[in-house]
């Protein structure tokens, strides 16, 4: 009884904050995503050396652990990563072009009213503004509670279709699958060439040992004491702010929240980059991973690589 009368001031309330004109607010999210699958994939490699793999170690790190801010008013939204700068040395080629996959991306913009949002992105030199309609999520409300930061949360889920674009997402494949095929007869031609070949991809066929799933399961953590239809990166759709995201691997945590703190933030949409859609975006950087892939795991594996975007 003392939580329902408690939960129900806490909404007036919140109601009465919101009804401010000039209602703005602000969260501080911490995002995490576990990078076990990935450091067993170098542990045991007697190419690499200990230095080597505290250099990725730490590179990865910084790639997987982020923090963001979201500015919201009563329809709009504007999430970004908190600005940090970054050590010598420590933004190389190809950790550079993986964390273009880490999620995020430059602003990111949501409105509910109008459900469409409004991302700029860096992808290999070139910059991209996406702009389409936002994900309607299928959520399934539990009836599950908890609190975070002193917010009574409820939590929801619901299934989605993995993006191939978000690195995230990829799993380790199961032994089975990254099993090798039967090795030819030593001493043959045949043989000397496979293993030639194996040599040459130990260092390049990474992404050969994991897997991108159909689906993921997200688990959401909102909360009606803040009744905004928001939450971080392109999640919304429920009766209250959502304060924690989990999908499993990743997790997004609301580490602070001001209400109609002092200093207002412009809440509008980016405007850099050429504009496409989602999709088109997505196929751009599926095509120039493939390329990727395919230079660094044929004949020429070793040499620089170099792409353009035509005009």
């Amino acid at each position: 009884m003392k939580n329902t009368i408690f939960l129900g001031l806490a909404l007036c309330f919140s109601s009465l904050t919101l009804a401010q004109k000039d209602f703005q607010g602000m969260a501080v999210y911490e995002s995490k995503t576990s990078t076990a699958d990935f450091k067993s994939r170098f542990e045991g490699n007697k190419d690499m050396t200990p230095e080597m793999q505290k250099m990725i170690e730490e590179r990865m790190k910084k790639m997987f652990e982020k923090t963001f801010v979201l500015q919201f008013d009563k329809q709009a939204s504007i999430y970004k990563e908190e600005e940090k700068l970054d050590a010598p040395g420590q933004n190389g080629g190809g950790f550079r072009m993986m964390s273009s996959f880490m999620g995020g991306g430059g602003t990111y913009y949501k409105n509910v009213k109008d459900q469409m949002y409004t991302v700029d992105k860096e992808f290999m030199g070139k910059e991209f503004l996406v702009k389409d309609t936002l994900t309607h999520y299928k959520w399934q409300m539990t009836g599950e509670t908890k609190q975070i930061g002193g917010y009574n949360c409820f939590k929801a889920t619901c299934v989605i279709p993995a993006s191939k674009t978000d690195f995230r997402n990829f799993r380790p494949k199961k032994k089975e699958e990254t099993a090798a095929e039967p090795k030819k007869e030593e001493g043959t031609t045949e043989a000397k060439a496979e293993a030639t070949t194996e040599k040459k991809q130990t260092r390049t066929n990474f992404m050969e040992d994991f897997d991108l799933p159909k689906d993921i399961t997200i688990t959401a953590w909102y909360t009606p004491e803040i009744p905004i239809n928001q939450g971080p990166e392109g999640y919304w759709g429920l009766p209250g702010l959502i304060l924690e995201v989990n999908d499993g691997k990743t997790i997004i945590l609301c580490s602070k929240i001001v209400l109609n703190p002092k200093d207002k933030a412009e809440i509008k949409a980016p405007t850099n980059g050429k504009e496409v859609k989602q999709k088109e975006y997505d196929d751009i950087v599926l095509k120039k991973m493939e390329e990727f892939r395919e230079m660094n795991g044929g004949p020429g594996g070793g040499r620089r690589m170099e792409m353009r975007f035509s005009r």
